[in-house]
């Protein structure tokens, strides 16, 4: 039986610009091993080709296979429900390349939908003009609802805090596709090529990675070098099948492998 890992980037493989201990390792070993990986990212800005040229930075190459985001799963859910449809679009790079590739056109004016991802250019015209068009028939789509970092100096809300302004405009509920819905753990899987029993997910935050793995039947892996202390595990009804203190930390093969 095959078996391979969805893995969570920022917190797991680096923190900010630093690399986080044998991260880089651990994906050496993976490619030695001959175990198939995808790295899975909320961030619906970058594109494929900005994540692996990060990733390079660290000393770790990879290819363009290798990275699964949020816009990508959003691109392809979308170009399912509506064939070369339109979108507004508020939100940058790997956004809008996952929907042109989707067959998507973008317009100003009575799209299907209104997409909303990670960027730095939003204006409340933007906003304004996404409430009128959702208000006019127009369908809420977040690629993901992370929050803000609520660190001072930091200069870009998190999409939680403009997709809450415009459903609070609106009364409408945005569709999330974005970790941890099960739309993206889904769909990352089927890029991966892996049956469920076949999947471990590792990640650093409770709420996003591991529930979207317990949500799908996949394995979890924790680690505690991102936001999530061991404290919070108490908080949370699930838990993850292994908690280590980074990914340098996992032997391989694992246990249930």
């Amino acid at each position: 039986m095959a078996n391979g890992f969805l893995i969570d980037m920022d917190g797991v493989i680096y923190g900010g610009d630093q690399l986080i201990p044998g991260a880089d390792k651990f994906i050496a070993e993976l490619f030695d091993k001959d175990i198939p990986f995808t790295f899975m990212t909320n961030n619906s800005q970058r594109s494929r080709r900005e994540v692996v040229r990060k990733l390079d930075k660290f000393g770790i190459r990879v290819d363009r296979k290798h990275v699964y985001s949020s816009a990508i799963a959003t691109g392809d859910f979308l170009g399912k429900q509506i064939p070369n449809g339109t979108a507004f679009v508020l939100g940058e790079g790997g956004l809008l390349t996952s929907l042109h590739e989707n067959g998507y056109d973008l317009v100003d004016t009575d799209p299907d939908y209104v997409v909303v991802g990670e960027g730095h250019n939003f204006t409340l015209e933007m906003v304004h003009k996404a409430v009128d068009m959702i208000l006019n028939g127009s369908i809420l789509i977040a690629t993901n609802l992370d929050p803000s970092p609520k660190r001072k100096g930091w200069n870009n809300l998190g999409i939680a805090a403009i997709v809450a302004m415009i459903e609070e405009a609106t009364g409408r509920e945005a569709f999330v596709v974005g970790k941890p819905s099960p739309v993206m753990m889904r769909s990352a899987r089927k890029h991966l090529g892996l049956e469920t029993d076949e999947v471990t997910v590792i990640g650093d935050t409770l709420g996003t990675d591991i529930l979207g793995g317990f949500q799908m039947g996949y394995k979890t892996i924790l680690v505690l070098s991102g936001v999530t202390n061991k404290e919070e595990l108490a908080t949370y009804a699930f838990k993850p099948h292994l908690v280590l203190d980074s990914v340098a930390d996992i032997k391989l093969p694992l246990e249930w492998w």
